[in-house]
């Protein structure tokens, strides 16, 4: 029995001193392991404040970028609609000009005293009247009809030749 207690006896000095330390090493991760769980848990109370700000974040972003679409869409339409009318406008302006060239040219191609085609002025009627154009002088129209100023002026009574007047009527002699 000597050797089985001096065994007992030897090795059970450093079992329980092991045993002892293991613990202390133990309680020493336990409370480190326990203070970084309380610094984890903070942080994550934090993060949770700040989840619902997210989401409220999210939703004004989202409400932002939807009334930006709607608004991109109305300035895009209200642009068309304008870019619509200013052609639809220089369209009758080219209209308009179209027609001044033709009556322009159309004058400019007619030969003096046939009328211009149709002219207010210019022009003489089934009744033989004839319709006082820009710049016409007794004289003028007198050459025009190949006939003489007293002619014209005997036909007309009260026609006074300085006063003539665009678009007044005047009777031509019949040759």
């Amino acid at each position: 029995m000597d050797t089985l207690s001096r065994d007992s006896n030897g090795s059970g000095s450093i079992l329980p001193l092991v045993g002892v330390i293991a613990g202390g090493l133990a309680l020493v991760l336990s409370i480190t392991a326990l203070f970084k769980l309380s610094t984890l848990q903070k942080t994550v109370a934090a993060h949770d404040a700040e989840i619902p700000k997210i989401a409220t974040l999210e939703s004004e972003v989202r409400a932002t970028a939807s009334k930006a679409d709607a608004d991109v869409k109305s300035l895009r339409t209200g642009i068309q609609s304008t870019f619509d009318q200013v052609g639809a406008e220089i369209g009758t302006i080219n209209a308009k000009l179209a027609k001044i060239e033709e009556a322009q040219k159309a004058r400019a191609a007619a030969p003096a005293g046939k009328g211009g085609g149709g002219a207010v002025t210019g022009t003489v009627d089934a009744n033989g009247n004839y319709s006082v154009a820009p710049g016409d002088t007794i004289s003028k129209i007198a050459k025009k009809f190949a006939t003489k100023v007293d002619t014209i002026e005997a036909e007309n009574p009260g026609l006074d030749p300085a006063k003539l007047k665009v678009g007044q009527k005047i009777k031509i002699p019949k040759k």
